[in-house]
């Protein structure tokens, strides 16, 4: 992880997964109950075309009960909606806010629509109240010894 205290990742979300990088130049928001698969990149800032030396930062959102697949990049400014799933392998340039849908490819685009009506998110058990190894009461007494203000 680069610039932690940018980086938010909500309850019971599994994103430490070997290999994987996040960079919260530009904040990150990852939702609750969000699933990562090893090797994924996201990446908050990239450097400007014409200066290297100059970052353009955009922060990130990733909705509740997102599933990104191994070797995914979830690119500057992409914000994904709750239930998508992001295939092995996709570069995620563009938002896909609306959610409920499985994006793939090289860039990503949808290839499937999910049935919001389907969508349980109540199958996710309720006592596993947890920001990483943390438990929710103790996270938010010292939220601000970990994160920003304004995350």
């Amino acid at each position: 992880m680069a610039n932690p205290r940018k980086i938010f990742v909500g309850i019971c979300s599994k994103v430490g997964r070997p290999g994987s990088y996040i960079q919260g130049a530009g904040k990150v928001y990852i939702g609750n109950y969000v699933r990562f698969a090893p090797n994924i990149g996201v990446l908050s800032s990239n450097h400007d075309l014409y200066n290297r030396d100059k970052y353009n930062d955009a922060s990130i959102k990733i909705g509740d009960y997102c599933w990104i697949g191994m070797n995914s990049i979830i690119l500057a400014g992409v914000e994904l909606g709750e239930n998508t799933i992001v295939g092995a392998g996709a570069v995620v340039t563009k938002s896909f806010p609306e959610g409920h849908c499985i994006i793939a490819g090289n860039p990503a685009k949808i290839i499937k629509q999910l049935d919001k009506n389907f969508f349980k998110p109540w199958y996710y058990p309720i006592e596993c109240q947890y920001y990483g190894y943390i438990p929710k009461d103790k996270f938010e007494k010292m939220r601000s010894r970990y994160l920003d203000d304004d995350l």
